[in-house]
């Protein structure tokens, strides 16, 4: 019997690869597709087989797409929104299907979490996924469908909208905030090392150099738990230190300037009812919360 070479590729290998080129390793594409190492490989060998070219490169840091590689994730990108939106047809007066959205840790656990939980309730055929990763997530390569960002993207086919500023202040327990108030050298939660380079950290370090670091933790949120168990205090958005229960408002000064949060989406997607469904839900309850967020 004679076996034809594929002509065309396979969905599934196209799914494989698309897993490969957002996740960057193995061990993340097969956790998300829930496969094991050896299917992931055995398909990216396939398609790559299919396609006649080398699509990525095993490097110490994980698998990197080549140039073909990244052309071929975009149209495997578009393939992939073109499926999803052939499964909302029939359906397309009530929006319908998986909608990505990426955001920081602390806004996603602090904020935004509770606030779309409800969207999958209100309409029954929404589905929400939203996560949290510091790292730059591409749109344009349909690694999220919606990004919420303290920073205005400057370049890709994206739209942005700036939603609220951000202001900041200290926050700690009434006995810390009375200390400072009566005199006493701050003792700060900061961010840990790893977590240096984030400007709330950086305008720290700066304006308090010598000043204690009590215990560090990459997140506000985090940081908001640890001053409540008054291990010091903490550089935190309003939007959270407003609403933790048994932390004050501390008179120090100065604070960082205030910072944007933006809503950002893939141009062409602007059109798609669920993703506009969610980006009119985001800013909606942005709008609502604007004074929880600002001076």
């Amino acid at each position: 019997m004679v076996v034809k070479k594929r002509t065309e590729p396979d969905w599934q290998d196209i799914r494989v690869f698309l897993a490969l080129g957002r996740h960057g390793s193995l061990s993340s594409a097969a956790r998300a597709l829930a496969v094991n190492h050896a299917t992931i490989a055995r398909r990216i060998q396939s398609l790559e087989t299919t396609l006649g070219m080398k699509l990525v490169e095993r490097r110490k840091e994980g698998y990197v797409l080549t140039a073909d590689g990244n052309r071929t994730l975009a149209t495997a990108s578009d393939m992939e929104s073109a499926v999803q939106t052939l499964g909302r047809e029939g359906a397309a007066e009530f929006p319908r299907g998986l909608v990505r959205v990426n955001a920081p840790p602390a806004l996603s656990q602090g904020f935004l979490l509770k606030r779309l939980a409800d969207l999958p309730t209100r309409h029954p055929g929404l589905d929400i996924e939203l996560a949290t990763d510091l790292r730059k997530v591409s749109l344009e390569r349909h690694e999220t469908d919606i990004a919420v960002r303290m920073l205005r993207p400057s370049d890709g086919d994206v739209v942005a909208k700036r939603l609220v500023a951000v202001a900041y202040g200290f926050y700690g327990t009434a006995a810390l905030c009375k200390q400072i108030e009566a005199g006493a050298p701050p003792v700060f939660v900061g961010f840990d090392e790893a977590s240096a380079h984030m400007p709330e950290a950086a305008w720290l370090a700066q304006q308090f150099p010598r000043a204690r670091v009590s215990f560090r933790a990459n997140n506000h949120v985090a940081q908001a738990t640890a001053a409540r168990a008054h291990a010091g205090i903490a550089l935190l958005p309003h939007y959270l230190g407003r609403v933790e229960r048994g932390l004050w408002l501390c008179k120090l000064s100065p604070v960082p300037p205030d910072r944007e949060i933006w809503l950002v989406t893939r141009r062409q997607g602007r059109s798609d009812l669920p993703i506009r469904t969610v980006v009119e839900h985001l800013k909606t309850i942005f709008a609502e919360h604007k004074a929880l967020f600002e001076a």
